[in-house]
């Protein structure tokens, strides 16, 4: 009964749910299939990859997600990904590693759909990176050194941020790109 009970919670969670091996999806449930538009059974074998917004979003989040797993074996972060037929979405990730030794080797994901709260602003690949960074409270500065480029090419970045959101200060910038009310 209890295992029947675990099977029923893991389909039929409000969030995608993703059992990953080497960031490919071993099994995942019915709300990430919802998602990402796609059958669960067909996700099975996929590299997580497919979804991502970019091959270079996939490489440099990768990187940064086993940094921090392989401190605390978690990883969370808000990104776009992208749905089979190709739109763009805000998607709240979370992980958890099943193998402390090799946090990739095996872990759980949830993906949390955040459409409804934060629309999508057509972004170049590093003005997302500069969007994501400055949203976990980076610094220019700071998002330089982990993006190896110059504070000040940062602050054009940002500077264009708040064009295409329509923000006049910082502030309001990340409470738009979080999506919290004004």
């Amino acid at each position: 009964m209890s295992m029947e009970l675990d099977t029923l919670a893991f389909e039929h969670a409000p969030v995608g749910l993703a059992i990953l091996e080497n960031r490919i999806i071993r099994r995942c449930n019915l709300h990430f299939g919802e998602m990402f538009g796609e059958d669960p059974a067909a996700c099975v074998d996929v590299s997580l990859g497919e979804f991502y917004a970019s091959e270079e979003d996939f490489q440099s989040i990768g990187e940064r997600g086993l940094a921090a797993m392989r401190e605390s074996g978690r990883y969370h972060d808000e990104r776009v990904m992208r749905r089979r037929n190709g739109e763009l979405f805000w998607c709240r990730v979370r992980g958890q590693s099943l193998t402390p030794d090799s946090p990739f080797q095996r872990g759980i994901w949830s993906f949390a759909d955040l459409s409804d709260e934060r629309p999508i602003v057509e972004l170049t690949q590093r003005e997302r990176e500069v969007a994501i960074l400055t949203c976990r409270g980076l610094t220019s500065k700071e998002i330089g050194l982990e993006l190896d480029i110059s504070y000040r090419t940062v602050e054009e970045y940002r500077a264009r941020l708040l064009r295409k959101f329509g923000a006049r200060k910082l502030a309001e910038l990340v409470a738009k790109l979080s999506g919290m009310p004004l």
